[in-house]
């Protein structure tokens, strides 16, 4: 079993998707081992620590650079020994040398089906809020590999959302999470953690 670590940094709903994958049998080829936190007191902190999970707060604010906060996360995922790190609604932009740490390793989700609506300053509400002002008849979300690049990384899994003529940014943005985040998540990191299990 590959050793998984989910980074948060709110409410935790697809973390508590990948719970949901691993209790399910989704996710067979690995275990969330640790949820670790950009900030305290987050909801998802309290959906880990039900599940049985251990946590770890890893406060942004504490740390004045974005490498000396990536560098001590390193640490931390070294001695837990991690093998696949996902980003689940996790707010900090890490260093570069973080990504090149866990090169192949670290998967995010993203709200759009990628390259649209994506890279700096997409993130939340503003991605769904820009789909519905550019039209969009499909929109829906990608799981992609991080690399340096925002949201540029290689693209696992894509599943599409009709956008409704009365939607708004909020009720897209649930929709968006329950038909395609929670479904794509999982599934991404069963197949990440099975590809890492051949490899080893």
């Amino acid at each position: 079993m590959k050793k998984i670590a989910v980074l948060v940094s709110g409410g935790g709903t697809n973390l508590q998707a990948l719970i949901d994958a691993a209790a399910s049998g989704v996710i067979t080829s690995g275990e969330i081992s640790i949820v670790i936190s950009s900030k305290p007191g987050v909801f998802a902190l309290s959906r880990a620590e039900k599940a049985g999970i251990k946590t770890y707060v890893h406060n942004r604010k504490e740390y004045s650079d974005v490498r000396i906060y990536s560098d001590k996360l390193e640490e931390i995922l070294q001695e837990e020994a991690i093998d696949l790190v996902v980003l689940a609604g996790f707010m900090t932009v890490l260093d570069d040398s973080f990504c090149e740490s866990f090169k192949g390793r670290i998967i995010n989700v993203h709200p759009s089906l990628i390259p649209s609506f994506c890279g700096v300053g997409y993130y939340g509400l503003k991605v769904h809020e820009e789909a519905l002002k550019r039209g969009v008849k499909i929109t829906g979300a990608t799981v992609h590999i991080v690399t340096p690049e925002c949201d540029g990384g290689p693209i696992l899994l894509q599943k599409a959302v009709e956008v409704k003529e009365d939607d708004t940014a909020e009720t897209l943005q649930k929709r968006v999470m329950e038909e395609a985040e929670w479904v794509i998540l999982p599934r991404a990191a069963e197949m990440l953690c099975k590809s890492l299990e051949e490899r080893s």
